[in-house]
Parts: C-alpha cells; structure tokens; sequence
C-alpha cells in the first residue's frame, strides 16, 4: 500500500467509525485485544536494559498531577462540573497504545512505554486523594480507590511486556519475528481508532440533548487541555531531544481509564470531557502520522 494512501487512513478510520457509531460501538469489547496485540509487538522490540527510570518523568509527572490540581482549583471557581472535566482530561494516566504511535512517529519507545507504567502507578497513589479533596469520592476507601484503578490498568500494561521477556527467554527467534511485524500495529491501530470512534460517538448520542451546553463546554475545554499537552509534553521533551516521546506521553491519555473514573467518582456528565478528549488525541496524532507519512 502507497505512503499516500497509508497516510489517509487514520482520519478516514475516524470518519467512518463516528458515522456508523451504532456498529462499530459494539466492537468495543475487541478494544483491549488489539491494545495486547500492538503492545507485544512493541514490546518484543525494547530489551529489559531499556525499561528505565528517566529524569523527565518528574517533569512529567508534575504537569499531570500539579496540573490537574491547578486547573480543577482555577475553573472550579467558575464551574464546578468543568473543573472535574479538565481535571480527569490531565491527571488520566498515558494511554496504553501511546508507545506504539511513539515508535511510529520515529520516538523512543521505550520511554513512553515505561513513563505509561510509572504515570499509572501515580495515578493510582494521587486519583483517591484527588477524589477527596474534590468532596466526590470522599465516602470511598482509599486502598479500595487505589487498587480498583491499578486493577485496570496493569493486566493490560504488564502482560505484553511479561509475554515479551518469557519470549526472549524460552524463544528468543519468535520473539524477533514478532518484533518483526511491527508494520501490523499501524493496521491494527487504524481498525481500533475505528473502533473506539463509533463507540466514544455512541456515548456523547446517549448523553442525550437536556444538558447540551454543558457538554459543548466540556468538549471545548478537553480540546484546549488536550492540545496544551502535546505541546507542554514536546517542550519538555526537546530539552533531552525527544520530543515527541515526551510529547505523546503528556498528550495521549488513556481515556478508557479517566471515562470510568469520572462516571464512579465524579459528576456522571464530567465524563464528556475525557470522551471527547478520545476525538482531540487522536486527529493529532492522525495528522502527526499523515505528516510524517506524507513528507
């Protein structure tokens, strides 16, 4: 298939799954199997010696969480509903695919792939403190909070990358040979952005039109906290010459995760604001892939 064409497919992937929502929403159970599938390929790719802890993550990490404290502060003066918004749309974890759009876009890889990891761990530290000092989750147990996020998160961020060192260990040439097939992660990528477009315009339609408004709102402060990130991530990322690492781990969140959090912990409607950050994250990286593919 022609660059051109392969350039194309992400923003077409997204025009067909919002237009036919009501099909492809109900593909969404294959959603976590195609993030396992990408992230073994990824992972069949890094040695264990490039799993480590950089000095940037603390850069990162206190955007997410100082952020988020500061835009929910900020906001919540004017609108409590928008702040719990903005809020989960910049303390969200780094979304699981993220380090497979990473390798495509000519990054590192290995730090989005481990900067996923330690952003999850935070989240699941902060998230309950967060939910008290908001008032909303201030009834939950704290460990009860924490491990129910973890819970979410780990199976699907560590077996892949368990799969992929047992590989290395009992058959190191299958696990090159996955590593090998890492042009079918962009496929696999086009067939899941498919996937969870139907299924993210299936949930803003069943939100209904009463508190249209306010959904508008939310949709339009997650674009420009979205947009923010990148840019935030990419900054920080150019100091040690990856930026777009730096950039895809800030921006790319794991909407899946803060969707759920917001619908049990914070104000049910607060959650159009991390779907609609699913649309924003991925026209950019739709357009950083056409870019780079068409250049």
């Amino acid at each position: 298939m022609s660059q051109q064409v392969r350039a194309w497919l992400l923003p077409a992937a997204m025009v067909v799954g919002g237009v036919a929502h009501p099909f492809f929403a109900r593909l969404s159970p294959l959603t976590p199997y195609l993030i396992f599938s990408m992230l073994l390929v990824t992972c069949c790719e890094l040695s264990p010696g490039e799993l480590r802890f950089r000095r940037a993550y603390w850069t990162l990490l206190g955007v997410q969480v100082a952020g988020g404290a500061a835009v929910y502060a900020a906001v919540s003066l004017f609108s409590p509903l928008l702040a719990e918004g903005v809020m989960i749309c910049v303390l969200a974890p780094t979304a699981m695919a993220a380090a497979v759009i990473t390798g495509m876009l000519g990054g590192s890889v290995a730090f989005t792939a481990t900067y996923t990891l330690v952003s999850s761990l935070c989240v699941a530290v902060v998230a309950p403190l967060f939910f008290a000092w908001t008032g909303t989750g201030a009834d939950i147990p704290f460990w009860d909070s924490a491990w129910t996020v973890l819970g979410r998160v780990a199976p699907l961020l560590v077996a892949p990358a368990a799969c992929a060192f047992f590989l290395d260990r009992v058959a190191p040439a299958a696990r090159r040979a996955v590593g090998k097939a890492k042009f079918l992660t962009y496929y696999l990528w086009v067939l899941g952005l498919t996937i969870v477009s139907g299924k993210t315009v299936s949930f803003v339609v069943e939100q209904g039109g009463e508190s249209l408004r306010e959904e508008v709102g939310l949709a339009l402060a997650a674009l420009v906290v979205c947009v923010a990130q990148f840019l935030l991530g990419r900054r920080v990322g150019r100091a040690r010459g990856d930026a777009v690492s730096a950039g895809q781990s800030l921006g790319q969140k794991n909407t899946v995760l803060a969707i759920w959090m917001a619908q049990v912990y914070l104000h049910p409607l607060a959650s159009v604001a991390p779907a609609a950050y699913v649309l924003w994250q991925n026209a950019i990286n739709s357009f950083q892939l056409w870019r780079k593919r068409a250049s």
